[in-house]
């Protein structure tokens, strides 16, 4: 079994379009039956992404070469962060989403709590966050519907709210001040490579400081966003 989960995630990293699960069986000569049950799994791990039937390498490698000292993200850095945070004055995040959570991977920023969260690659809630939003709305309509389908009744509120925002956040890729947390609000962009989101920026504040900013922030945000864009 070992050898068949690292050859599925090898098929597939090494194909950038996916793969079908057919296209895989057939790579690897196993039975269609045998190969579904192990997708699934290592699509609820994290470890791989499913968008059109096909299969991609999800975010769990990452995240390991993360933990690792590797890059995770190409198009955004340090220095893409410090940038943000130097014109912002606000707390700024890099997250990507695992499975069914975010986790900042970077942060810039003199708040311990959030260089903390980032430092020790500590689970959010994709529902509770701006970055999870901007996450969820990359997400293919199957593991959506999924995802949002499990959340408690005490989320209940936060699922209406994001399904309202659902097709501008996909329209714009951006997350503007949803006010879903108590202990602050913010702003997010989707970096998205090869037309996929693969992870999220997001500045974050005082409730009054973000609100009060929403507009320049999501001016400058997306402004630095075409920056990368272009740079990649």
């Amino acid at each position: 079994m070992i050898d068949r989960v690292a050859g599925i995630l090898e098929l597939v990293a090494r194909n950038r379009e996916g793969l079908t699960l057919t296209e895989l069986a057939r790579q690897l000569d196993a039975p269609l039956s045998s190969l579904q049950g192990l997708a699934n799994g290592l699509v609820a791990a994290g470890y791989l992404d499913e968008y059109d039937r096909r299969y991609h390498l999800g975010g769990a490698p990452y995240l390991l070469n993360l933990m690792a000292g590797r890059p995770l993200v190409t198009q955004v850095g340090r220095r893409e962060l410090e940038a943000v945070h130097a014109e912002t004055g606000l707390t700024t995040l890099l997250s990507v989403v695992v499975g069914q959570a975010v986790f900042y991977v970077d942060s810039c920023s003199s708040t311990p709590r959030y260089d903390y969260l980032a430092k020790n690659l500590v689970r959010r809630s994709l529902i509770r966050t701006s970055s999870g939003w901007v996450l969820l709305a990359g997400l293919n309509r199957r593991d959506l519907w999924g995802y949002l389908s499990t959340l408690p009744d005490e989320d209940e509120e936060n699922r209406e709210r994001f399904l309202h925002e659902l097709e501008y956040i996909q329209e714009t890729g951006v997350c503007a001040a949803p006010r879903i947390s108590s202990v602050a609000d913010g702003v997010a962009v989707a970096v998205r490579e090869e037309g996929r989101t693969v992870a999220a920026v997001s500045v974050v504040g005082p409730h009054d400081d973000i609100r009060g900013r929403r507009d320049q922030l999501v001016e400058l945000l997306t402004a630095h966003r075409r920056r990368w864009e272009d740079v990649d």
